[in-house]
């Protein structure tokens, strides 16, 4: 293993798959996976997005964001609207019960993290968030 753990691209793989169990985990009794609490927690930070920006920002497929957000519809979290700005459009918006969903698990999704991060004190976490953050935001601006 030590040959694999030299590899910081699998390093980031196996961290990615942990933190997708652990957070699937703690979603399970809602119904949801992780990729509708990312789509949610998208959703938050905005006043409405169409699919097609949720899918490049997202980084997820067209087709699965129709799916997601008909399951977020269906639960209420989420629900489409036609964009101010083109009638043949259609926005995403978080409702009132998506908002309240996300606040009730605000402090479970900061457990999972926590146990992800466990064995790094609080100096490294916020390094490690500036560097993965800075890695991202460069992928995103590249449209990778």
């Amino acid at each position: 293993m030590r040959g694999l753990h030299a590899d910081t691209g699998y390093l980031l793989y196996r961290m990615g798959l942990r933190s997708g169990q652990m957070f699937n985990s703690f979603l399970q009794e809602s119904g949801l996976r992780l990729r509708h609490y990312a789509l949610l927690r998208f959703l938050a930070t905005s006043e409405g997005a169409l699919q097609r920006e949720l899918s490049s920002r997202l980084g997820y497929d067209p087709s699965a964001i129709v799916g997601l957000v008909d399951d977020l519809e269906k639960l209420g979290f989420a629900e489409r609207r036609p964009s101010p700005d083109d009638r043949r459009s259609r926005i995403v918006v978080l409702t009132g019960d998506g908002r309240a969903f996300l606040r009730d698990t605000d402090e479970a999704g900061l457990r999972v993290t926590d146990g992800l991060l466990g064995p790094l004190d609080p100096a490294e976490r916020e390094i490690l968030h500036t560097l993965l953050r800075r890695v991202a935001e460069t992928e995103l601006d590249s449209g990778a």
